[in-house]
């Protein structure tokens, strides 16, 4: 998948748009401390608009592509974000070396979501935010974007599950109209969490 997602990211074009995923720009504001991570950030978009908002911002992927995207982007909107090439699902990760963590329609296989959840939660110091937006196993139905595989997508009682662990002040599951650049456009069906570690 690295190279697919390389490819993906490989064009001059941001493919899933340079203007931050609604969701992260509408609750930004709950993001506590000022260093933050951004988990499978792809060609930078929320990463860059966090650091525009003054916050201290790491963007991680695993796509050489997307994260010199980032760099562009972020030169060209006058800030800066450290960029790290992380492979989410197999490198460890420091604990509570952040404030916060965000994920936006982090893409992975179902038997490692949950490790990608979990390092979510560990790279954030107790009392910090994480915030996760992904596609739900019912946007299948809906084709405006995200995996084609149920596989790639996420339940919601998983993501409950996982949240529950901690103070959840923010928990959405359903249908979200999202117009992120040609591969996210229209009506879509969402899993939202906001939580505060404990």
């Amino acid at each position: 998948m690295k190279k697919e997602w390389n490819e993906r990211f490989g064009s001059t074009d941001y493919i899933y748009g340079v203007q931050p995923n609604a969701f992260i720009k509408d609750h930004s504001s709950r993001l506590t401390g000022t260093r933050i991570v951004a988990f499978a950030e792809g060609e930078g978009r929320n990463a860059v608009y966090l650091a525009a908002q003054g916050y201290d911002v790491t963007a991680w992927d695993y796509a050489d592509n997307g994260l010199k995207k980032t760099e562009q982007l972020a030169e060209r909107s006058g800030v800066k974000v450290r960029t790290e090439l992380v492979d989410l699902i197999h490198d460890p990760v420091v604990p509570g070396a952040y404030d916060g963590a965000i994920m936006v329609f982090g893409h992975f296989p179902k038997e490692s979501q949950h490790t990608v959840l979990e390092k979510l939660i560990a790279v954030v110091k107790p009392g910090g935010t994480v915030m996760v937006e992904v596609y739900s196993e019912e946007q299948l139905r809906y084709k405006t974007g995200g995996p084609k595989s149920s596989d790639m997508l996420y339940r919601a009682q998983d993501m409950l599950a996982w949240a529950r662990q901690h103070q959840v002040v923010h928990f959405f599951y359903g249908e979200q109209i999202r117009e992120e650049g040609k591969l996210h456009t229209g009506a879509g069906h969402v899993i939202q969490v906001i939580l505060i570690k404990t």
